[in-house]
């Protein structure tokens, strides 16, 4: 949708990628509606309005519930998966030391090489693993995941971005900067 250079009262104006697109009148709004461009979540903005708002928070809600309900709240989103992400970098210790048993059949050796690092691979792919399928997991329950996609390879991001966008408590974050830090710890000592 082209901008326009008036804000007259009927324009409306939406944010996408962090920039602001619009002005256009509502029958343009209801086709991005409808392209699935603007679905639950996606901040709009008309004159009127003191500050962006969810779409679903407008009168063009009407346009967004005929075509799917609305995405589960954070209390009925499952996060069993997160909180095994959240214990990752633990696990992965762990799994990284079967691994180096299974490779080395010696507990000195395998032990040796967890440490020096040479395993490090299976911690990052576990980490890797578990956000994208908690994603997924994200997207079946009805949540717009573009916003942090990309930041399942950054786990620490991507488990802050997830408490944001489901209203819930940093707790899933905050165990796994904790357990990356004893894992760090562990190393150096």
């Amino acid at each position: 949708m082209k901008e326009m250079p008036s804000t007259t009262a009927d324009q409306w104006f939406y944010e996408e990628k962090g920039q602001r697109l619009g002005g256009i009148d509502e029958s343009a709004m209801v086709i991005l509606i409808q392209s699935g461009k603007l679905r639950h979540g996606s901040s709009v903005w008309k004159q009127g309005f003191t500050d962006w708002v969810k779409l679903e928070d407008t009168p063009l809600r009407i346009h967004l519930d005929k075509l799917s309900p609305p995405p589960l709240t954070g209390q009925h989103v499952s996060n069993t998966l997160v909180w095994v992400l959240a214990f990752a970098p633990i696990l992965g210790l762990f799994l990284e030391s079967f691994v180096a048993m299974l490779v080395y059949g010696d507990e000195d050796w395998a032990m040796d090489a967890v440490s020096d690092g040479k395993f490090f691979y299976i911690t990052i792919a576990l980490n890797i693993l578990l956000s994208v399928l908690d994603e997924k997991r994200l997207q079946k329950a009805g949540h717009n995941t573009s916003a942090f996609k990309g930041w399942v390879w950054l786990v620490p991001v991507y488990l802050y971005q997830r408490a944001k966008q489901l209203k819930q408590s940093l707790a899933y974050f905050i165990v796994w900067i904790v357990c990356f830090v004893l894992v760090l710890l562990g190393a150096i000592v």
